[in-house]
Order: C-alpha cells, then sequence, then structure tokens
C-alpha cells in the first residue's frame, strides 16, 4: 500500500470514528431500552440529525396471539422529545426512507419527530411463512397502534398521522378504527374505493379530467398504439422475456392491458401530453412512450407487490377500465374482473371482495369531524373515488390542486393556501 492510500484510509477511518462519536447514544438507548424493539442501528441522513432503523415485535393476529408473531421495521428521525411527532402510516415498503436523502414533508415542517412504519407483508416486515390470511387493513391498525403506545412513552407531545396514497388511505382508517391514538391526520392522494371496481375512475377518465382537448389526445394515444400492435407486440414480447416477466394470460392481451393502463398512468403521475410522440413517429419511438408511461410488469406475476393485489382484491377496492372506445383493437372480450383474473396469484384468485371497511370508514367520517387534512391532486385519477364529497365540516377540510397529479403536496399548493393549511396545523397542535 502508497503512503498516500495510506493516509486516505486513516482519514476515513478517522471520519468513520467522528461519525460514530457524533450518534446520540441517548436516544439510541431510550429506543433499544422500549418494549419489543430489537435491532437498533443508525441510518445516515442529510435531512436528520438522529436517525434509526429498528423492528418491533407485531402480533400476526391480535385477537388470536397464538398465531404467533413477525418484526415489522421501523425508521425513527429524534428532533426532540418536547417536539411533535409525525407517524407514516406508510402502505408499503420502507426502502425510500431507509434514503439518506428522504425527507417527510410534515416531520420538517413542524420540526417533528419522524416515525415512519412499514407495513405489514412488504419490504422487511414479510412474516415467514407467508399466511394470507393475516394480511387484513384491521390487523395493520392494531400494528400502528402497537407502535404509538410503544413510541409514546419517549414522544409524549401532539401526534400527526401521514401518509401517501396507500398510506394516506391507512391514515385514513387508522383514525377511524384508533380515532384517541393521534391528534392530527393528514392524508395524502387517498382514495377509498367502495369495490374491487369502483366504477367512478373510468367516468372520471372519459369525461372530466383535463379538458376534452386533453382528454381526446390521451385517447388517440391509446388507439394509435392499438392500431400499432402488429408491430409492437413483438417488441413486447422480446422485452418481457428479457425483464423475465411472465404472465397468466397470452402476451397479445397483456398489450391490451398496458394500453387500457395507460391513461390511467399517465394522468396519475402528471405525464406532460407533449411527451406523447408524433402520429408519424416511427414504432420503436411508440413502444418506448407505451413502457414508459405502462410498465408490463405491473400485470406479471414478478410484480414486486403481490400483497397490494391481495390487499386491494380482499378490502382496499381498485379501479376498472372502460374498454368501449378501443373494442374493435382488442384480443380481450372483456375486462371485467381483471385484477382477480389477470394479477392475483392462480391460487388466490377466488378472493372475494368485502365492502366492510369502506362502509365503516364513510359512517365515521359523515358522524364525525376530528381534525383532519386531506389533499388531492385535481387531474389524479384516484381522486375520483376521493373523500371529495365531505361537506359542512368544520375540522376535516380537503384541499384539491387544480391540475394536480398523484405527486401533489402541500409545497404544491400557492403560497396562500399553504399558509391555510400550515395556519390549521399551528392551531391543532398548539404551537
Amino acid at each position: 500500500m502508497t503512503i498516500g492510500r495510506l493516509a486516505l484510509l486513516l482519514v476515513l477511518l478517522m471520519t468513520q470514528a467522528v461519525t460514530a462519536g457524533a450518534v446520540n447514544q441517548e436516544v439510541w438507548q431510550k429506543l433499544k431500552n422500549l418494549p419489543g424493539i430489537t435491532d437498533v442501528d443508525t441510518l445516515a441522513s442529510t435531512q436528520y440529525a438522529d436517525k434509526f432503523v429498528m423492528y418491533i415485535d407485531q402480533l400476526l393476529d391480535p385477537e388470536h396471539p397464538e398465531a404467533g408473531s413477525f418484526k415489522q421495521r421501523v425508521i425513527v428521525a429524534h428532533a426532540g422529545y418536547d417536539r411533535p411527532t409525525v407517524l407514516v402510516t406508510e402502505g408499503y415498503d420502507a426502502n425510500y426512507a431507509v434514503n439518506p436523502k428522504y425527507k417527510e414533508e410534515l416531520s420538517k415542517l413542524l420540526n417533528a419527530n419522524l416515525i415512519f412504519v412499514e407495513y405489514r407483508y412488504f419490504g422487511k416486515s414479510m412474516p415467514q411463512p407467508c399466511n394470507w390470511d393475516y394480511l387484513t387493513v384491521k390487523n395493520s391498525l392494531a400494528d400502528l397502534h402497537h407502535v404509538n403506545t410503544t413510541f409514546k412513552r419517549l414522544y409524549g407531545g401532539k401526534w400527526i398521522a401521514t401518509g401517501i396514497s396507500k398510506g394516506g388511505q391507512t391514515t385514513m382508517f387508522y383514525r377511524s378504527c384508533y380515532p384517541d391514538d393521534v391528534d392530527v391526520s393528514v392524508p395524502y392522494v387517498a382514495p377509498l374505493n367502495k369495490s374491487l371496481e369502483d366504477g367512478r375512475h373510468e367516468v372520471f377518465l372519459r369525461d372530466k379530467v383535463g379538458n376534452a382537448a386533453s382528454r381526446n389526445a390521451v385517447k388517440n394515444a391509446q388507439l394509435s398504439l392499438l392500431k400499432r400492435k402488429q408491430a409492437l407486440l413483438p417488441m413486447l414480447d422480446s422485452y418481457c422475456k428479457e425483464k423475465g416477466y411472465t404472465f397468466r394470460i397470452p402476451i397479445a392481451d397483456v398489450f391490451d392491458y398496458c394500453v387500457l393502463e395507460y391513461s390511467f398512468a399517465l394522468w396519475q403521475w402528471g405525464t406532460p401530453l407533449t411527451a406523447i410522440p408524433a402520429e408519424d413517429a416511427p414504432d420503436q419511438a411508440w413502444f418506448h412512450h407505451l413502457i414508459t408511461i405502462s410498465e408490463p410488469g405491473y400485470f406479471s406475476l414478478q410484480t414486486p407487490y403481490p400483497s397490494f393485489n391481495v390487499q386491494a382484491a380482499k378490502e382496499l377496492g381498485y379501479y376498472g377500465y372502460d374498454i368501449e372506445p378501443f373494442k374493435p383493437y382488442l384480443s380481450i372480450k372483456s375486462a371485467k374482473d381483471y385484477l382477480r383474473r389477470v394479477m392475483l396469484p392462480e391460487d388466490l384468485s377466488g378472493l372475494t371482495f368485502d365492502d366492510t371497511l369502506y362502509k365503516h370508514t364513510v359512517k365515521f367520517l359523515q358522524e364525525n369531524d376530528p381534525d383532519m387534512i386531506y389533499i388531492y391532486g385535481g387531474d389524479d385519477p384516484w381522486t375520483a373515488s376521493g373523500v371529495t364529497w365531505l361537506k359542512g365540516k368544520k375540522n376535516i377540510h380537503v384541499f384539491v390542486l387544480p391540475g394536480g397529479s398523484h405527486s401533489t403536496r402541500i409545497a404544491s399548493f400557492d403560497e396562500k393556501t399553504q399558509q391555510e393549511i400550515k395556519a390549521l396545523l399551528s392551531q391543532w397542535l398548539g404551537m
């Protein structure tokens, strides 16, 4: 080893030593001493001074402890024992929150502690063996209640629950089932679906999103894709084989579903219509555009989120596809019940939807008025099944950003609306 490399190594070792010495040992020890908490470790962060990852023991079924337990991943960023605490009710895995650059909007806005809870059956919180019977919203909310009661031993101030998309649904369901666990709830872009194929999304995409010209442009793009099916299908087949995707349906049907999904995905993420290729663009350009918007892995047996598909089929609901404008070009005869037929493992395709959760949540919101702020994007198809129907509430506020997508956050609004939202939070939190 050269002297230069030796010197560099010494510098690196000294840097690591300084970093390790900078760990807030008091917070680390207190987290470690909480009941049921194991494997507490530090995380690098450019956003939070003290960030940790750990696991909490959770019962698979709180009503039947004999069923066993699993370890659920939790991420904590410490701001102060006297600060509010933001509980992120994540709907999926926590992988992105481990990233050193990750920051959560409310915790930064309020200088609050952050407790980020990975959803059961996702990421590092997958029970082994996997028994789908215990993947219920009720059990997931019991997970959050246990996290809440455990960490309130450290953080006794005001608590805010928040989540995005499926996490926003979880925030909403959590408030309806454990109304006293938190003081404020902020669900972002959270749908409340009434059935497996809710029906409102198709109407929204056909008649309401954007304006007539933009809706027509998206429909014409779908028709252009279908008219090029003979040329694009071999490209799709090669792409899927290269990716290792397998499906329950023929590849021609996969193509159809990708095109049907296209409009929902494009509007959901706010893709500019200028991204649509010209009508005379080469087939390769159209194919690249299609898989950029509607990637076929979504319909494959290799989907990274089989747990979501199971929950959608059982309790969360989903959306359908309007095939009427495209019938002459489709291989499929009907898109009805596609989630069960296409996106679930074959041994789970018999799952039936239970609307108990939907009815419970609607009843709770109609009969109660907790401190809640709903955030929606006006062009996000999920807003079609949002709670924008709530009227006449004093404490529940619904903010819809005109033209906004599924990426809509508080910071997306104009300054006046942002100040209105911040004022509500300050009032409710006594800040």
